[in-house]
């Protein structure tokens, strides 16, 4: 319902209240049954079971299970036993439990952040003001709000006394806005616009009033956006999507392999169903078991590193999701800007400064400036012509305009005992309509006549103005660089205020009041703005060098959002800014044609920006969206990684948001990417590291298969087909050696060059480098095992093995050193994977202790299997002859010696990749 069309005393009379006494206890329990209560729809949570279940819908998980049911039906054919799919299926449980316990982690973040924005209202029921929670409203109750006071429902205005409200959580709009009680009778009006109506989740800046609750719960304006989200769904991350791609490549891998070597088997004559079993036991061997569990752990410990820089992480995957974005829309109110209204210049005897160079000209520590300075009265009036509150510890409370005044004072060394040497007398409140503000003060046995507005009101009622304390009467000329100055600051999106005073010899009567703002004397003028952070410029020319397009999108006015975007570097040509009005004008195709042009949109709606991200979104860029209020909620959920302010974020903004940023801190979300991108590189790194090596073991498995005639005539094995590999090998492998490793590249270091090369291509499963190099390498992993094979089946001194004929002895000796030097190579692998442009002997190995340690800890492992007999009797490793281990570390070392000489002749990349 339109209530702002209406006339408060209607509106009154349509909920059965009454302006003095408010709802009884008769009809309030009425309202309350026919509304409900005055609270937003609560997502339903789901239970641990319903997230544990979820952790199984990748597809990479899914060919894990596949792959574990498989083992151990073969398991069970064979007599081997079902270790190998116990084993598979523990690690795809851990992973479960990990991505649960992440996922409770972020929720128990989230409600304690909740706790903090609880409120309560000031109601009239029964004719007696009592303080109630906000969730206990109804329709027809009247609300009492003050400066300070949170707006508890969307409320029609009754009184309003210099009212304004900052409702930048629902309109975007970082200023105060005016409100007054007044029915408005146009029906197309906007929201931002609607200045008899106070809206739920709004802060009362300035100004006392009273008003009547028309909507709660899901029916005020920040429930129809929450209501949005609703229709919104998530998409997968890039990293997810990544994962789930090479699920599928290794399983049609699997598929093939399977055929393969099934129609081998039969071209040996095999029996068909030992053929199919083999071929299904070298399918599964092309799965890397532990590389979910490692990607998980890997996102585990960087969620970890992020709540440490200021972001809370709901979700394992958005982690990744930060490191590929490539474009960055931001808010500008608090997360490129400070959220404070602060003087940035000042206009007086003729010279127009800023505020820093007065800090360091007049107000050292060693110097003060004169006490009749204009400066010095430009900063009297500034603060005491003012409503602002102060309380013990200097913090200000009120409109963000007034504390801005107060808080230059405070740099400029003025504290809050200056007040009590002037005290207000009188005043004349702010009036919207005059657009001006006057108090009277007591100095000595004069009085002082402070007034403060807007330059154009200010200017009207003066007739001279003072310059280096001497006052002149040629306004009309002075008035020139008056309003040239003037036009400079507002140039620079500063909103200005003039100050002016006069003189009197006793208290004005309520009389002279009327007239007391005439024959004022002009002193100067403030410019102020919400400036940006520091450290934003920084974090924006980070991410140009990154390649990331940083856009600005806000509910400000255009004219502030320029000037804002010109000086963080975001906007070089004024062009590149739209504003909602335009956009609107504008079809999804035309907007699509521009819109990896613009880096400004202002004043724009919450389905404006759902439009924006979508239009990225279809160039197949990954959009990072910051946001706080409930009109970013939309939109934080479109994009591919939403991030919410922790501070003054609203909760339907958090709820929406994957990440949460706690110090509302642009350069904090810049840091999270360039994390995002370590963590990225490091799960590329396990990626790489584990399927070359996968593929090395298939390889020597493959070529013993295809060679088993030919090397059964050459060494004399009476065997039609051989087996490289024991399963219980490649498990330990798989499972052991090869996992520690990778999991010990989580950690790995960033390279110097992060944050200084463009963005990985999401709409890619690997990049041609990637690809090229996991092939090589894992070719040349399976190859020089497959010597190892042949230099254990040429072995001359053969030890005896009791209950083993000659023939079996060579071969169980061929399968340790395989078995050996796969394992160790893949170890001393591991160096190649760090850097892939650069040589292990510029680099250097160190940087990373734990990856040091998780190679140790791998070695040792499989030392203590060489070295306990109960372990080699269930490895089926027998002891070796010297000569057989001298020629094993020889061949551990030849990948990286290959690898080394790829890099030399820059052959290990492919376009750079």
């Amino acid at each position: 319902m339109e209530w702002f069309n209406k006339d408060y005393n209607d509106v009154v009379d349509e909920l059965n209240s009454d302006i003095e006494n408010g709802l009884n206890d008769k009809i309030y329990e009425l309202n309350k049954e026919k509304y409900g209560t005055n609270e937003l729809n609560q997502t339903k949570k789901k239970s641990w079971f319903i997230k544990f279940l979820e952790q199984f819908k990748d597809f990479m998980i899914i060919i894990l299970l596949i792959a574990a049911l498989i083992s151990g039906i073969i398991g069970k054919i064979k007599g081997e036993g079902i270790t190998d799919s116990i084993i598979i299926l523990i690690v795809v449980i851990v992973n479960a439990i990990i991505g649960v316990a992440q996922e409770n982690k972020a929720e128990k973040s989230l409600e304690a952040l909740k706790k903090l924005s609880s409120y309560t209202a000031k109601t009239i029921r029964n004719g007696e003001l009592i303080i109630l929670p906000s969730s206990d409203l109804v329709p027809g109750d009247i609300v009492i709000f003050e400066t300070g006071d949170y707006v508890p429902a969307d409320i029609r205005i009754i009184e309003a006394n210099n009212l304004k409200a900052n409702e930048s959580a629902l309109t975007g709009e970082s200023t105060p806005v005016e409100k007054d009680n007044a029915k408005i009778e146009s029906t197309d009006v906007g929201i931002a616009d609607r200045i008899n109506m106070l809206f739920s989740s709004s802060l009362i800046t300035y100004g006392r009033g009273k008003g009547i609750v028309v909507e709660t719960g899901m029916k005020t304006e920040v429930g129809k956006i929450a209501e949005i989200l609703e229709n919104t769904e998530k998409e997968a991350t890039p990293l997810q999507k990544k994962l789930n791609s090479l699920g599928k490549w290794l399983g049609i891998a699997s598929i093939i392999i399977c055929a393969i070597i099934f129609f081998m088997g039969l071209i040996y004559k095999m029996e068909p169903i030992d053929m199919f079993m083999t071929a299904v036991s070298l399918a599964v061997a092309v799965i890397p078991e532990g590389l979910v569990a490692v990607s998980t752990i890997v996102l585990a410990i960087g969620v970890q590193r992020m709540v440490k820089k200021n972001a809370i992480i709901k979700k394992l995957p958005a982690v990744e999701s930060l490191g590929s974005s490539t474009v960055i829309c931001s808010d500008k109110t608090g997360t490129l800007t400070q959220n404070k209204m602060t003087v940035q210049q000042v206009f007086f005897d003729k010279s127009l400064e800023k505020i820093e160079s007065l800090e360091e000209k007049y107000y050292s520590e060693s110097k003060e400036v004169d006490v009749e300075s204009n400066l010095n009265r430009l900063v009297h009036i500034s603060m005491l012509c003012n409503d602002i509150k102060i309380d013990t510890n200097n913090n200000l409370s009120g409109d963000p305009t007034e504390a801005a005044l107060i808080d230059m004072g405070f740099k400029l060394n003025f504290n809050s005992a200056f007040f009590s040497q002037y005290p207000r007398v009188e005043e004349i409140p702010f009036d919207s309509d005059r657009k001006l503000m006057t108090t009277v003060h007591k100095s000595g046995k004069k009085y002082l006549v402070y007034t403060k507005g807007g330059v154009d009101e200010i200017l009207k009622r003066c007739n001279s103005y003072i310059v280096l304390n001497e006052i002149k009467t040629d306004l009309n000329m002075y008035s020139k660089e008056i309003l040239k100055n003037n036009e400079l600051m507002a140039n620079s999106a500063l909103r200005v205020l003039a100050m002016a005073y006069k003189e009197m010899d006793h208290l004005p009567s309520k009389n002279e009041l009327e007239k007391l703002e005439s024959d004022l004397i002009f002193v100067g003028m403030v410019g102020m703005i919400d400036p940006p952070r520091k450290e934003a410029r920084e974090a924006v020319l980070k991410c140009k060098k990154a390649g990331i397009k940083t856009v600005m999108i806000t509910g400000d006015h255009k004219i502030t959002a320029v000037a804002i975007a010109k000086e963080l570097g975001i906007l070089e040509d004024e062009k590149d800014a739209l504003t909602g009005i335009e956009l609107e004008k504008m079809s999804d195709d035309e907007l699509y044609n521009v819109v990896e042009r613009i880096r400004v949109y202002a004043r724009v709606s919450p389905e404006h920006k759902v439009r924006i991200v979508n239009a990225f979104k279809k160039h197949n860029e990954v959009v990072a969206m910051t946001g706080d209020g409930v009109n970013d909620a939309p939109a934080l959920k479109s994009a591919d990684i939403g991030c919410a302010m922790g501070m003054v974020g609203t909760d339907v903004a958090k709820e929406a948001a994957d990440v949460i940023l706690t110090d509302d801190n642009f350069a904090t979300l810049v840091t999270a990417v360039e994390e995002g991108r370590r963590i990225y590189d490091n799960i590329l790194k396990a990626i790489q590291f584990l399927l070359s090596s996968n593929i090395g073991e298939v390889i020597i498995i493959l070529l013993t298969m295809l060679l088993a005639p030919l090397l059964s005539k050459k060494f004399g094995i009476e065997l039609t087909m051989i087996e490289a590999l024991l399963p219980i090998h490649i498990l330990w492998i798989n499972l052991v050696t090869d996992s520690l490793p990778a999991l010990a590249l989580a950690t790995d270091p960033a390279n110097k060059d992060i944050m200084e090369r463009k963005p990985v291509k999401h709409n890619k499963t690997f990049s041609k480098g990637m690809f090229w190099r996991i092939m090589y390498q894992g070719i040349t992993i399976g190859l020089v095992t497959f010597a190892a094979f042949i230099i254990g089946l040429a072995t001359n001194e053969l030890p005896v093995i009791e209950g083993l004929s000659e023939a079996e002895v060579r071969l169980e000796i061929a399968k340790t050193m395989t078995f050996v030097v796969l394992a160790f190579s893949e170890l001393i692998h591991v160096f190649n994977i760090r850097n892939n442009k650069e040589s292990i002997f510029k680099t250097g190995i160190g940087g990373n202790s734990k990856l040091f340690l998780a190679i140790f800890v791998s070695a040792m492992l499989m030392v203590v299997v060489l070295v306990i007999p109960v372990l080699r009797e269930l490895f089926r490793i027998p002891l070796l002859p010297t000569q057989n281990i001298i020629e094993m570390v020889v061949l551990i070392f030849i990948p990286m010696v290959v690898v080394e000489i790829f890099k030399l002749f820059k052959i290990n990349t492919i376009n750079g990749e």
